[in-house]
């Protein structure tokens, strides 16, 4: 059986990478009618979804598929987590560009900020999200001693069940302090997004848009490096409390600041007009 303390840190986590974000939205919109906050959601998630899914993505397992590249990044672990990072920090830089531009005419300071919170949220839906309704969807099967009929069957149409018995292994090993850390660094990651976000728009809204450009690129590049404390601990050179407490210090540290960017933005960025016509 899987321990209730497991299954609450897996719904804790769903929530907030599927539910929250949809939360969050729909409070935004309600509260601000008249301020296009729906576009600014979608135009936000966008920027994520087609240069990172629709495009990074494709290339990387392309390039995973060639003999010479894959074999020196498996040489060189370190250097392939440094070209991990800044490709994900390009490519979304280049998402979040191209949806300030498609704000500029409406830009303000919500619309900023929900834009990084669509961008945030999507990632946190797409990555997380699905795979916790997965994870209780196994955690249901398993708890209801329906996993064994999958396995019996899964073995009766010749198929190695290996997989199966390894997902069913993790659940019942794996502290629930790891399922409730995913959780926490969405939370850490959305409010990342959001400043990245706004520091792209207000470049874009004051006319200054290389500084902040290169402003969101290296902060994204170095938080994201973070990949390589994980191979670290995956190689068995730092211990796994010792990585995860130094992981999450540092993104608890980064989402502080992200905070106070956003704060120091809203005190430089006044309320527009009310936006005629009720634009969604």
């Amino acid at each position: 059986m899987i321990p209730v303390s497991t299954i609450l840190a897996c719904v804790f986590t769903l929530f907030v990478s599927l539910i929250l974000p949809v939360l969050i939205l729909i409070v935004f919109a309600v509260k601000n009618k008249d301020n296009g906050i729906w576009s600014a959601w979608f135009i936000g998630a966008a920027g994520f979804i087609v240069p990172q899914l629709l495009i990074r993505l494709p290339i990387l397992s392309l390039l995973s598929a060639i003999d010479g590249f894959a074999s020196f990044m498996s040489s060189h672990l370190l250097v392939y987590a440094l070209f991990l990072a800044f490709t994900a920090g390009l490519f979304e830089l280049a998402g979040r560009y191209a949806a300030a531009k498609l704000l500029t005419k409406k830009l303000n300071f919500k619309r900023s900020l929900v834009a990084g919170l669509g961008h945030g949220g999507i990632e946190a839906m797409a990555i997380v999200g699905i795979s916790f309704v997965n994870n209780l969807a196994y955690i249901f099967l398993i708890n209801s001693g329906s996993f064994d009929a999958v396995l019996v069957e899964t073995a009766a149409a010749g198929i190695d069940t290996a997989q199966l018995e390894a997902i069913r292994e993790s659940f019942l090993t794996t502290s629930p302090v790891l399922f409730l850390l995913a959780g926490y660094e969405r939370l850490l990651t959305m409010v990342f997004h959001a400043a990245m976000s706004m520091i792209v728009c207000y470049a874009v809204h004051s006319g200054k848009p290389r500084k902040g450009l290169l402003v969101c690129l290296a902060l994204h590049t170095l938080l994201d490096c973070g990949a390589g404390i994980t191979l670290l601990i995956n190689q068995g050179t730092l211990s796994q409390a010792l990585g995860y407490t130094i992981i999450y210090t540092i993104m608890t540290a980064v989402a502080i600041l992200s905070l106070l960017i956003l704060k120091h933005i809203r005190t430089r960025w006044p309320d527009p007009a009310p936006i005629e016509g009720g634009t969604l």
